[in-house]
């Protein structure tokens, strides 16, 4: 393996630590916060974070500002939605049915935009489904697993949605634009809810969830400036592994069987239905591998 290949591979694994402790930092919220006080928190103090960037790169602006509203309105809907889920699931639990967002993104790839489905990627998409239904377990139905599949399609719409965005556009002014336009419904939801839980405390899990967040993006842009997105994707599903680690370390929280064996229907056939398919060499098989999972990064399953 060529020395940059693996310098790409270490910098997504330890990405995706960043990524998981996104989640771990939900999970510290205090428990009279609401999803709606907190998200609002984040998004102000994300803007805060980002505004000096943007001073420091000239100020620059978008021509897509409608479409940045769009995606700033489902994306906050999303993170609600996913917010919550984290606020009443174990972490693995979550992680699990939120890596349904890349089978959602080949769907809809495919019936909005007729990009070509593969035959590995349509099984490993129908088992991808399987698993959900496994972990959810229709005859013992979990609403907050129900808002967690729904955040991961808002996200996977949110990355289609790029696409029509200009490849020129500056990724400070998307993060900020994302951030800002999304204040409004959120602001609205609080004033209807009432804030709740707001304090210093709430203002530093704000704070250090942004600083993962943004840690993760950036590692994650080195990784794919290093390598080709084949070559690194399969480290996308360690971000699975390091969940159940910290669920377990800090939170005691563990899968049980059936979990474990959805969360396998879900992330092993994009990695083994490539070399079961067929005898390829190993350049072959990570290509197809990364065929499957889409490069536009899961970089905001969590804006």
């Amino acid at each position: 393996m060529k020395p940059t290949v693996m310098l790409a591979l270490g910098l997504l694994i330890g990405g995706n630590v960043f990524s998981a402790l996104y989640d771990v930092s939900i999970k510290w919220l205090p428990d009279e916060a609401s999803a709606a006080t907190f998200l609002l928190v984040r998004q102000v103090t994300s803007i805060m974070m980002l505004l000096p960037l943007w001073f420091i790169l000239g100020k620059p602006k978008s021509s897509h500002i409608k479409l940045h509203l769009v995606r700033a309105n489902i994306g906050a809907i999303g993170a609600l939605l996913l917010i919550m889920g984290l606020m009443s699931l174990p972490l693995a639990t979550v992680s699990s049915l939120f890596y349904t967002a890349p089978l959602m993104i080949v769907l809809m790839g495919a019936l909005f935009l007729k990009e070509r489905i593969g035959p590995i990627s349509s099984i490993s998409s129908a088992l991808g489904f399987i698993g959900i239904l496994i972990i959810l377990r229709p005859s013992e139905m979990n609403l907050f697993g129900i808002l967690v599949l729904a955040a991961a399609l808002t996200f996977a719409i949110n990355q289609l949605l790029l696409k029509k965005l200009s490849g020129s556009e500056s990724p400070v002014v998307t993060l900020i634009l994302y951030n800002l336009l999304s204040v409004p419904p959120v602001l609205a939801l609080v004033f209807y809810q009432g804030i709740s839980g707001l304090s210093w405390t709430l203002v530093g899990i704000a704070v250090a969830s942004n600083l993962f967040l943004l840690l993760y993006q950036w590692l994650s842009v080195l990784a794919y400036r290093r390598a080709k997105a084949s070559e690194v994707a399969i480290a996308e599903y360690t971000g699975l592994v390091f969940c159940v680690f910290f669920g377990w370390l800090w939170f005691g929280e563990w899968l049980d069987g059936l979990s474990w064996l959805g969360a396998g229907f879900i992330v092993l056939p994009s990695l083994l239905l490539p070399w079961i398919f067929s005898g390829v060499s190993k350049r072959q098989l990570m290509a197809r591998i990364g065929q499957f999972y889409p490069s536009q990064r899961m970089t905001k399953r969590r804006s």
